[in-house]
């Protein structure tokens, strides 16, 4: 039996709502804050696709007006669950503006555990959207993923992070962070979201780096969205680098 729901989340951004439009309404701008790679097919009926470990969703966009309004919708699965999205712009003075999103749909069997990890992982992305107009507008990143499943548990997994930063102790806003990942340049960053047990993120001069505890519902997984600014990122080279770094730190 699916279970409707809908979750609500508001956020200030310090951008324009056309700067916004272009960050939520574009591929390469869904790619600079978002999970996966995307692309959007401009105008109501138009597609969206998010691809993600392999896997492909698309969903039809049910509104789109620029600088205003934004939606989606997936067609339903065999057991009615479906998902659909929708984006309200409304600016605000002095050049800020709020993005309220609205997420509805049905959910299956296990929809409080798929409704608990939507409510806090939208929590990071917008708060990674917020990053990313604030200190990077006008650019688009290279996204790069990785992914270790069975990590042996939220604490354990956030204890070798946090060594690997150089961080004494639980993992706070505000810590300065520096390591190496092999074959990449050195990272020197600041912690700018921390919804530990879930979720960190790191920002330096060229890159938003996430950092993702999926739960042992989902697979006790640690899993890495970035999003480099820097030119010339080989996104292949990239994700190599970084799957290896996941894979040497000591879990499970």
């Amino acid at each position: 039996m699916g279970h409707h729901f809908e979750l609500r989340k508001d956020v200030e951004l310090a951008a324009t709502p056309e700067q916004v439009w272009e960050a939520i309404a574009t591929g390469p701008g869904i790619d600079s804050w978002f999970m996966g790679r995307s692309e959007v097919e401009p105008g109501e009926g138009g597609r969206t696709r998010l691809t993600l470990a392999g896997h492909v969703e698309e969903a039809t966009i049910t509104a789109w007006e620029p600088g205003k309004r934004l939606a989606d919708r997936t067609e339903p699965a065999p057991d009615g669950t479906f998902m659909a999205s929708e984006y309200l712009i409304e600016g605000r003075e002095r050049g800020s503006t709020t993005l309220r999103l609205v997420q509805s749909g049905v959910l299956g069997d296990n929809w409080e555990t798929e409704y608990e990890a939507m409510a806090v992982g939208w929590d990071m992305y917008l708060g990674t959207l917020a990053a990313y107009l604030a200190h990077f507008s006008g650019r688009t990143a290279t996204p790069v993923s990785a992914f270790r499943p069975g990590v042996g548990g939220a604490d354990r997994a956030w204890a070798a992070v946090a060594d690997a930063f150089g961080v004494a102790g639980p993992l706070a806003e505000g810590d300065r962070v520096r390591f190496t990942v092999a074959g990449l340049p050195p990272i020197e960053g600041v912690v700018d979201l921390a919804g530990l047990p879930t979720y960190v993120g790191v920002r330096t001069p060229d890159a938003l780096y996430r950092f993702l505890h999926s739960g042992a519902e989902r697979g006790d997984a640690l899993v890495l969205g970035h999003h480099v600014f820097a030119l010339g990122q080989d996104p292949v080279q990239a994700e190599r680098a970084w799957q290896d770094w996941l894979n040497a730190l000591p879990l499970g």
